[in-house]
């Protein structure tokens, strides 16, 4: 008999669900290539993941709250989420669902709290003043806004694996935080105009990226990307394809931001046509297929 819980966190599972799929369509579709047992689970931590972002990155502040009450969303929101962390409920359906994937899978506030910090860097500027990032804030933020999601969604994968080695793991760990560096770069990237319209700029410590800004964060990113896919061998078979997948659509993305100018950039957000996208899932499930995945 399904129990008054059960039907709770099964309608909290179709909400964050309906955030994947209404922020990102591309990321709901990717997640059909996960396994039935991780699927669920991977979008439980992107929906909060994406609320996060939303309360510091422009919904909030369009409902009227000011940058001290955005602070206090955010507070909020983090301490519901370890509140649900240590009970295993929350009022709220998007941080129920998470709480539930993350106490099957071990995630803990070490992975939270990195990610709200930063959250939290992107409402320190005062209004109107220019927030930019060098190194060490960079990688701060990097390491916090992403590869810490990758290290989570990595939690979720290897929570049923009993025979990876110690050095298997290192690996594996190491190539999620890598993917997640390239990610986010990559985003930064293509989101240049963007970001300069908030008076942000990531990737570097002063007002605007230059060419040859541009050209060693693409070598960097390119980096992180083979890195991260001599790990993708190691995951579990029913894992592999959607991270393939994820990793060769933002490889391809590099690619056409490569091709462009740091101005082109500035000028327009460079995307990867449907088409490709689609033929890119393609080559993933068969990649899978010819490595005996069903």
């Amino acid at each position: 008999m399904t129990t008054d819980l059960a039907h709770f966190t099964a309608t909290a599972n179709r909400a964050a669900s309906e955030v994947i799929d209404s922020y990102s369509t591309s990321f709901g579709k990717a997640t059909r290539l996960l396994g039935e047992r991780h699927r669920q689970h991977i979008r439980a931590i992107y929906a909060l993941v994406r609320v996060a972002d939303e309360i510091v990155d422009g919904v909030a502040a369009q409902a009227g709250l000011n940058r001290d009450q955005q602070r206090g969303a955010l507070d909020r929101f983090e301490w519901e989420t370890e509140q649900a962390l240590a009970t295993g409920y929350s009022a709220d359906v998007v941080v129920h669902a998470f709480a539930q994937t993350a106490r099957e899978a071990g995630i803990t506030v070490k992975l939270t709290r990195p990610f709200f910090a930063s959250m939290r860097m992107d409402l320190e500027a005062a209004s109107g003043e220019a927030a930019t990032y060098g190194r060490t804030a960079h990688d701060d933020y990097v390491f916090g806004s992403a590869s810490v999601v990758g290290l989570m969604c990595l939690q979720v994968f290897l929570r049923e694996e009993y025979t990876l080695s110690v050095a298997e793991r290192r690996i594996l760990e190491h190539g999620a935080i890598r993917l997640g560096e390239a990610f986010q770069d990559i985003n930064f990237l293509r989101d240049l105009a963007d970001d300069a319209a908030m008076g942000r700029n990531y990737l570097d410590d002063s007002d605007r990226l230059t060419e040859l800004g541009k050209r060693k964060w693409v070598r960097s990113s390119r980096a992180a990307l083979a890195d991260a896919a001599a790990a993708v061998p190691l995951l579990p078979r029913d894992a592999r394809a959607a991270v393939r997948c994820a990793h060769d659509l933002f490889a391809s993305l590099l690619d056409r931001i490569d091709a462009c100018s740091v101005e082109q950039l500035y000028a327009r957000r460079v995307r990867v046509p449907d088409p490709v996208k689609a033929l890119i899932v393609a080559r993933a499930v068969l990649a899978n297929r010819l490595s005996g995945v069903n």
